[in-house]
């Protein structure tokens, strides 16, 4: 439930200790330090595979919406909007006071447990399928408000994960709660399609560096990476020698031919040739890639195109390889 900072609320379905702003710093600490491969298995938007418990615990329609509502907010996982649906209402099916009408003992309503300020805040433009006016107890509505609610509070591009699920609820044991039912609800593609393989071993070690600052030459964990140092560490865990920088790790692996179908694990080159390659990234499925941006930006998941010589920003995706051929 989305509650003040200082605020205990009972939610639907459990008692939510609340926690203050210290409490924030010393949970993201924890999560960096020790959960970074829990919070990494959630990472890959849309590109994730509903598991048998999350069909089994989630009607359809309410599945169907979380995976829709997700795909507005580039990096949040599909799987955090369920659990956190499961754990305030069982999606919807509770039959506790505010869930379907009026308000629980924290003023907090509809499927999603949001208090009305914070409904009204996230509650437009009204989505498609939506009550026009918003309602908090309409589903659509309140899922599509929650997407919003945690993407402008660090779920967009993979920022914050653990921050976005505590600013909906400010209390540790709530993130834990969410986050480890989330990962409960699906794969990865990359551990679909290529559990325990070289490419799925290097997307699942890149994704739990996410948040990890950008530093020019950097390829340390916890410290910093740029986008080849990142790359080059990823698969030196899954057992590849890489070169160290862009160029070299393009001139060095087999460029996928035309037609050939992209794999999570591939890496994606970006430039303006193939003589000037000035960004890599590694595509975790979906239409996204994980890679380290820039200077002043923090490893990511964003979007990026997967037809060569389609534009990306400045540069162009100049190609991409398989560095397992």
């Amino acid at each position: 439930m989305s509650i003040g900072l200082d605020a205990t609320a009972d939610s639907g379905l459990g008692t939510k200790i609340a926690a203050g702003a210290g409490g924030l710093v010393l949970l993201v600490a924890v999560l960096a330090a020790g959960a970074g491969a829990g919070i990494a298995s959630l990472l890959g938007g849309g590109a994730t595979t509903p598991s048998s418990t999350a069909t089994g615990q989630i009607p359809a329609a309410m599945l169907t919406l979380y995976q829709e509502a997700a795909t507005t907010c580039p990096g949040l996982p599909w799987t955090v909007l369920a659990a956190i649906g499961t754990v305030e209402s069982d999606n919807g099916t509770s039959t506790l006071p505010g869930v379907k009408s009026g308000e629980n003992a924290a003023g907090a309503m509809g499927p999603l447990q949001m208090l009305g300020t914070t409904f009204a805040a996230y509650a437009r433009p009204v989505p498609p399928g939506g009550a026009d006016p918003p309602s908090p107890y309409d589903p659509t509505d309140a899922v599509y408000a929650a997407a919003r609610d945690l993407c402008a509070n660090g779920a967009a591009n993979g920022a914050n994960l653990s921050a976005s699920v505590f600013a909906y609820n400010h209390s540790q044991s709530y993130v834990a709660e969410v986050l480890t039912l989330a990962s409960s609800y699906s794969q990865t593609q990359a551990q679909t399609v290529a559990a325990g393989t070289a490419g799925g071993i290097a997307v699942d070690w890149a994704l739990a560096q996410v948040g990890t600052p950008y530093i020019w030459g950097g390829e340390t964990p916890g410290v910093g990476f740029d986008c080849s140092g990142l790359v080059q560490a990823a698969y030196k865990v899954a057992g590849i020698t890489l070169p160290r920088v862009a160029q070299d790790q393009y001139d060095a692996t087999i460029t996928l031919a035309p037609g050939d179908p992209i794999q999570p694990g591939d890496l994606m080159f970006f430039g303006q040739s193939t003589s000037d390659v000035t960004h890599v990234g590694i595509y975790i499925g979906g239409g996204q890639m994980v890679d380290a941006p820039h200077t002043g930006g923090d490893v990511r998941v964003e979007a990026t195109p997967t037809t060569p010589g389609a534009t990306w920003g400045a540069d162009v995706l100049v190609g991409m390889s398989n560095p397992v051929a």
